[in-house]
């Protein structure tokens, strides 16, 4: 992948008003800055006006974003080490936000040449002829982010550049920059290159990073071209890589000036925030559902039937919210015929995640067979921790004689919520579970089914109740458990 712009993105448009000519440029008082130190400047004015500077990024305010800051501060290229789905690419993506939002370039330039510095020596001769008339370029932020997923099958050619033989055939000699057709990071030039999953890349091919990060030059087939290359080069690496599928050479690790251990969010709160703004919901999803969820995600992530050097990715309780919403829009969907039914989740929706998503999980050797079951486990295990600290002290006795005579309430993905709201009739306590819930003071119907079927499942999991699954899918709770 080359520059990166959001999908479908067009390149903004400069506004008029920006210099038109070089003579234009040097009088508006405009001066040359290097990409690092544009990316420090723009970071030191965010910080003095008390702005964002990494808008998105949840849960590494006080661990991971300092050290990136101050990466950035000194300088350095960096390399953030750290298992995946832990927003490694999201947050080096970020960086671009911090660059002048238009910069001047030569027009026609591969290698966005600034005009008041530029490096090939068409460019210098094409500057020395015009003068203050050359015209000039201006190149949008978003379009000064390169990015190439490391793989084994990547050539210098693809990083760096090769010889063009047809430039060759035309006469050109092999010392001519011009017979050169350039790669991803000197076409990335005066912005920041990102290289992810670094250590899939064959080690002949990271000694080819190396003058790019210390001597700034690049060398194409045995010829050594001096390109001051102007950037800032960025890279992810997984620490399970180091032992199974490759590693970083030693001199490339060297000459990051940065190395940034990243993790997954340190506590509920920003588990749950980071589900919140990355999930993509087709349906109400209520809070106590993403709660039983958030911590699903944690519980796989700590069990020991799962690998810990895999690591359980963010987009694991992200993809899990995305398909309980998704089982409330089924059901909605398929209810409208008999009955009019808001897409409302409940926690009854989340057991299709555990069979959907275990293949984002690697399981210890000796799990083999029983991954859905493990998983089955570790969800029954958040929503009893739900229960308990969402409604831990309320009276639920109104829940359990219910069925204290031998009454049966049945649920299911296909039960409507007012063929469960009927069952289950006029309940002492259920106005305060609801507002303990967070679903307001007037729920809907739906909403009110949700808050029901969590706390019959809670007083399950917790022995109070007892619980049958039919043979058509239905869930029928009633007696003691």
């Amino acid at each position: 992948m080359g520059r990166v712009t959001a999908p479908n993105q067009v390149p903004p448009v400069p506004p008029a008003d920006l210099p038109g000519t070089l003579g234009e440029l040097r009088a508006s008082g405009h001066h040359h800055r290097t990409v690092k130190q544009e990316l420090r400047d723009n970071l030191l004015a965010r910080m003095r006006a008390g702005e964002e500077r990494f808008p998105g990024i949840v849960g590494y305010e006080d661990t991971v974003l300092p050290e990136v800051e101050r990466a950035l501060l000194a300088g350095h290229d960096m390399v953030l080490l750290g298992e995946r789905g832990q927003g490694k690419t999201r947050l080096i993506r970020s960086l671009g936000a911090l660059l002048d939002e238009w910069t001047p370039v030569i027009p026609g330039s591969v290698l966005n040449e600034h005009p008041m510095h530029p490096l090939t020596p068409a460019s210098r001769a094409l500057v020395a002829e015009r003068g203050d008339d050359l015209p000039i370029g201006w190149l949008h932020r978003s379009m000064r982010y390169g990015e190439k997923l490391a793989t084994p099958d990547t050539s210098v050619g693809d990083l760096i550049g090769d010889v063009d033989p047809i430039r060759l055939a035309q006469g050109r000699t092999l010392g001519d920059p011009e017979t050169i057709h350039f790669g991803l990071v000197p076409r990335t030039n005066r912005g920041v290159f990102a290289v992810n999953e670094l250590p899939d890349l064959a080690e002949r091919i990271q000694v080819a990073l190396l003058n790019v990060l210390e001597e700034r030059d690049i060398q194409v087939r045995g010829y050594q071209l001096r390109l001051p290359l102007d950037l800032l080069l960025v890279a992810s690496a997984n620490p399970e890589d180091y032992t199974n599928r490759g590693r970083i050479i030693t001199p490339l690790k060297d000459r990051f000036g940065a190395e940034i251990r990243t993790h997954y969010p340190l506590d509920l709160e920003l588990e749950l925030a980071l589900i919140r703004q990355e999930a993509d919901l087709v349906a109400t999803v209520p809070e106590h559902v993403l709660e039983v969820l958030a911590r699903f995600a944690r519980a796989v992530r700590e069990s020991p039937s799962v690998d810990p050097r895999s690591g359980v990715s963010a987009r694991f309780a992200i993809a899990a919210a995305e398909t309980v919403a998704a089982a409330a829009l089924r059901r909605a969907g398929l209810l409208a015929t008999a009955a009019h039914e808001a897409p409302v989740a409940r926690v009854g929706d989340a057991v299709s995640v555990t069979s959907t998503l275990r293949g984002k999980v690697e399981f210890e050797s000796g799990e083999e067979g029983r991954e859905t079951e493990v998983l089955g486990h570790l969800l029954r295990t958040a929503t009893a921790e739900t229960f308990r600290a969402r409604l831990a002290g309320l009276d639920l006795s109104g829940f359990t004689a219910l069925v204290a005579e031998g009454a049966e309430i049945e649920t299911g993905e296909l039960v409507s919520s007012a063929e469960l709201l009927r069952q289950v009739g006029t309940v002492p306590g259920l106005a305060k579970v609801l507002d303990r819930l967070g679903l307001g003071d007037a729920p809907t119907p739906e909403e009110a089914a949700a808050g029901i079927e969590f706390v019959l499942e809670g007083l399950h999991l917790t022995r109070r109740l007892g619980k049958d699954v039919t043979e058509s899918g239905r869930t029928v709770y009633g007696g003691r458990g």
